[in-house]
C-alpha cells in the first residue's frame, strides 16, 4: 500500500527555477552533456533553511531529490527527470582561521575560489585540479591531487561537517558531524561519496601553510610510451613525499606523452628529483621552475578547460607497476582511439612515507590506501552518433586492464561496473549501509549507485 503523504504546508525558499523560466536550461545543464535531464523544480539554496525547507518540501509530496554542488557527477547522479534539484553552489563562503589552522568552508565553493581565498591566508588544503569542481563531492569521495603524498587526501583533511539529514517521515534537521559526535557520519563523509547521507552545507577543513611551489612538465613522443610509462610507475611512488605527479597519455592521433608534477621545494632539487625521466626516451620540451603555490593551482588547471562537453570516464588503481603486457594494452587501446580527445592518465598516490598510505583502509571511508597510482580512463565527443563508440571503447579498455588493476574511484563513477561497492567501498561497504540506516532509514538520498539501506544488525 502507498505510503499516505503528508499535507503539502512547506514553501521552498531560495532562487527558484521551473521550466519556462529563462533560466531554466541553463540551470538544469550538468558539466557532462551527455546527461539532458529536466527536473520539476530547481533550488538555488542560499542559507542552511533554504536545504532543509527544500529536502521537506520533497518528502511531503513523495518527489525524487537530487544533491548538487559543481555539477561535476561523471554519470548524472545530481540531476534528475521530473524531480527537484537541491543546488548549493550560492551557498559559497569562506572563512579561515590562520591561528588555529582551519578553515571553514561551505558546500558551494568550487576549488578555484577554495583555493584563492585560502592562498589569501598562505594556507591550503590538499585537493583537486579541475578549478571549476565543487568542493563538496571532491571531498565527500575522498579528494586526491597535488599535495596527495605529503598531507593526504581532502578527505583526510576534514575536521567537521554539517550536514541536512531527513529526520522522521517528512521532516529535516541539521547536525555536526565531527570526532566527538556522530562520528559515524563523520567517517562516512571522508569518502563515502556526495549525496548519500543528506546535504552537507559545510566542512571544516585543516589547513597547511604555503608560499612557492616548484613545477615541472616533460613532454615525449608517442613513440616513447613503452620506454616512459614504465620508468614513471617505477620513479612515481619512490621520490620524496613533497613531489606528487601525473602522466597522461593522449590517442595517438595527438601523439604526446607528457608528465607533471609539483614539488614542497625548491627548482634545483626538482631537476635532481626528475632526472631519471629526463633520461628516459627522447623528452622535446622540458619545463622546470618555482611559482606561487596559486599560479601552480592555474597551471594544472590548464588540462581541464576547453574540453570536448560530452565524455565518458572509468578509474582504477595500480598497486604495482603495469607489467610489459599493460603498456601494450595503453599503447593498442591509444592508437585505436575512438577520436583524439581520448587518453590515459595517472596520478601518483602511495609510495616512500606517502601520507594516503600512512592511513588504515578502514579509518575514512576511502579504502584505496595502498595504491601506488590511479588511472583514469577517458574518451570525449561533441556530436551524439559518437556516443556509442565512445562509451564502448572505455568499456572495453577498462576491461582489458582489469587482470592489473583494482577498484575504482567513486568520484570516477561507471555504472558499467557491475560489482560497483566493492570496487568504489572494498572492505568498509558494510558500516557504510549501516550508516545510511541510521541517518537516512528511508533511503531519501538515492540514485544508481546511492549506499542501500543496510540490513538492521541484530544485537
Amino acid at each position: 500500500m502507498a505510503q499516505k503523504l503528508k499535507k503539502k504546508s512547506t514553501r521552498l525558499t531560495g532562487r527558484i527555477v521551473i521550466p519556462g523560466n529563462p533560466s531554466y536550461n541553463t540551470a538544469r545543464m550538468e558539466f557532462n552533456r551527455r546527461f539532458s535531464k529536466f527536473p520539476r523544480v530547481i533550488v538555488f539554496c542560499q542559507r542552511t533553511q533554504d536545504v532543509i525547507n527544500a529536502v521537506k518540501w520533497a518528502r511531503e509530496r513523495g518527489i525524487r531529490l537530487r544533491v548538487r554542488s559543481g555539477r561535476h557527477s561523471y554519470e548524472g547522479f545530481s540531476t534528475v527527470n521530473g524531480g527537484i534539484i537541491i543546488d548549493v553552489s550560492e551557498m559559497n563562503k569562506v572563512k579561515v582561521d590562520r591561528k588555529n589552522r582551519v578553515a571553514i568552508v561551505q558546500t558551494g565553493n568550487p576549488l578555484a575560489r577554495v583555493y584563492k581565498k585560502l592562498w589569501n591566508k598562505r594556507v591550503t588544503i590538499p585537493a583537486g585540479t579541475a578549478p571549476d569542481v565543487g568542493v563538496a563531492g571532491l571531498t565527500l569521495g575522498g579528494g586526491i591531487g597535488l599535495l596527495s603524498r605529503k598531507y593526504g587526501l581532502t578527505c583526510d583533511n576534514l575536521k567537521q561537517v554539517k550536514m541536512v539529514v531527513a529526520s522522521g517521515r517528512y521532516g529535516a534537521k541539521t547536525i555536526v558531524a565531527n570526532r566527538k559526535k556522530h562520528s559515524d557520519l563523520l567517517w562516512a563523509s571522508q569518502g563515502g561519496g556526495g549525496g548519500n547521507f543528506g546535504v552537507a552545507t559545510e566542512y571544516t577543513f585543516r589547513v597547511r601553510p604555503i608560499s612557492s611551489v616548484s613545477i615541472y612538465s616533460i613532454t615525449w613522443k608517442w613513440s616513447d610510451l613503452e620506454k616512459v610509462f614504465p620508468a614513471w610507475q617505477r620513479w612515481a611512488p619512490s621520490v620524496t613525499n613533497r613531489l606528487t605527479s601525473t602522466i597522461e597519455v593522449a590517442a595517438k592521433q595527438v601523439g604526446t606523452i607528457v608528465s607533471t608534477g609539483q614539488l614542497l621545494g625548491g627548482a634545483e632539487e626538482l631537476r635532481r628529483l626528475i632526472r631519471p625521466l629526463l633520461r628516459t626516451g627522447t623528452p622535446v620540451k622540458v619545463m622546470v621552475k618555482t611559482v606561487p603555490f596559486i599560479e601552480a593551482t592555474k597551471f594544472f588547471a590548464e588540462s581541464d578547460l576547453n574540453l570536448e562537453p560530452k565524455f565518458k570516464i572509468t578509474g582504477a588503481y595500480g598497486f604495482q607497476p603495469l607489467p610489459p603486457e599493460g603498456v601494450r594494452i595503453i599503447r593498442d587501446f591509444l592508437s585505436k582511439a575512438p577520436n583524439r580527445h581520448s587518453n590515459v592518465w595517472s596520478q601518483s598516490l602511495g609510495g616512500t612515507g606517502s601520507a594516503v598510505s600512512r592511513v588504515s583502509p578502514t579509518a575514512t571511508t576511502y579504502p584505496h590506501r595502498k595504491a601506488e597510482t590511479i588511472y583514469e580512463l577517458s574518451a570525449r565527443w561533441r556530436n551524439n552518433r559518437e556516443q556509442e563508440r565512445n562509451i564502448q571503447w572505455v568499456e572495453r579498455f577498462r576491461r582489458a586492464l582489469r587482470p592489473f588493476v583494482k577498484g575504482d574511484y567513486v568520484n570516477f563513477p561507471d555504472l558499467q561496473i557491475k560489482n560497483w561497492p566493492k570496487a568504489y567501498y572494498g572492505e568498509n561497504f558494510g558500516r557504510l549501509k549501516q550508516v545510511k540506516r541510521k541517518y537516512d532509514p528511508h533511503n531519501v538520498f538515492r540514485f544508481a549507485q546511492s549506499i542501500p539501506v543496510g540490513k538492521q544488525v541484530k544485537k
